[in-house]
């Protein structure tokens, strides 16, 4: 087996797109979740909202790369907004029902024909990239070393997600430090105590569900700035996938989903390149299309036993809220 190939696939994952935009996704989903208590299993909405909104104003609005960001944020929070007036006061349980099936409704209002024109339905968008290309501030040429090794357009993706990341992570952690996060902490615990105390339960609720969304939609618009939109990846998996991030860092932290994102991108681009070698080479008594998806088995797995055996993550404290009271 290749195992320099392995590795340096593997290695490339600490660091790429795809990592920093779930790490921001799942920020998003520990305000809702974490911090605030929301059961919300439709974050895949909020992220094709921002990738959508982005190529949608690139493409058929004509506006600049920034306002068409602004775009993508505006449609997530007023989505947050139509989700939360008839949602948020239902219990737990079938708030993650009514959210799973938003999530759905958006991505399959993206495939339909009707919009085509726009959305281009199941083909997706692409070529919106020379807006933010041309604000690139690295000269042309090659960066990095071994397996980190970027074009400038690459670095430059990286480096405007890595900011992005960061100015979230430092806003949730403001915003949990305030005395807006404590009444949200409260909410959290027992909302009945803190609407006792006169505050008004449903108005925090829907402010954590529409900063959560805008957080989620900045990371499907750095998902979509190295390549395409395509609605085929904002299925119900993007939502566990982020669920295991979140529970893996922490659900009540602030860097535990950025830690979780990388641990598991890491973990699966290694899982997702060894096992269809081993199957390639009879180290498994599987097919590599078989092995490529039991890489799906081992996340569903890892995903039970982290809620089992460490539901308040690897940051987080037991006294803080865990995934089961």
């Amino acid at each position: 087996m290749d195992f320099g190939s392995i590795l340096s696939n593997t290695a490339s994952y600490l660091l790429s797109p795809v990592t920093i935009a779930y790490a921001l996704a799942a920020t998003g989903l520990a305000v809702h979740f974490g911090y605030a208590g929301l059961l919300n299993f439709g974050m895949a909405a909020f992220m094709a909202l921002g990738g959508y909104g982005y190529a949608i104003g690139v493409l058929t609005l004509g506006l600049p790369w920034y306002l068409a960001m602004l775009l993508g944020i505006i449609a997530a929070a007023v989505f947050a907004l139509i989700l939360g007036i008839p949602t948020l006061r239902l219990r737990a349980d079938y708030l993650a029902i009514a959210t799973i099936a938003a999530a759905e409704i958006v991505r399959l209002l993206f495939t339909t024909q009707a919009f085509d024109d726009v959305t281009n339905s199941a083909d997706g968008l692409a070529g919106y990239h020379a807006g933010f290309r041309a604000a690139n501030p690295f000269p042309e040429g090659t960066y990095g070393f071994g397996p980190w090794k970027y074009t400038a357009n690459d670095l430059w993706v990286i480096v405007f997600g890595v900011i992005l990341l960061a100015i979230a992570v430092l806003v949730v952690w403001a915003l949990m430090r305030s005395p807006w996060g404590r009444v949200l902490k409260g909410i959290r615990e027992d909302e009945d105590a803190v609407r006792s105390l006169g505050k008004n339960v449903f108005s925090f609720k829907m402010q954590a569900l529409v900063i959560g969304g805008v957080i989620g939609a900045l990371g499907g618009i750095v998902y979509v700035l190295p390549s395409a939109v395509v609605p085929g990846n904002y299925t119900t998996s993007t939502t566990f996938f982020l669920w295991t991030i979140l529970l893996l860092g922490g659900a009540a932290t602030v860097l535990g989903p950025t830690l979780g994102a990388v641990l598991f991108w890491v973990v699966f681009a290694f899982l997702t390149n060894l096992l269809p070698e081993m199957a390639k080479h009879g180290l498994l008594p599987v097919t590599t299309t078989q092995a490529s998806t039991l890489c799906f088995v081992l996340v569903g797995a890892a995903l039970m036993l982290i809620v089992i055996f460490r539901p308040q993550g690897i940051l987080g404290n037991k006294r803080e809220m865990t995934f089961v009271k």
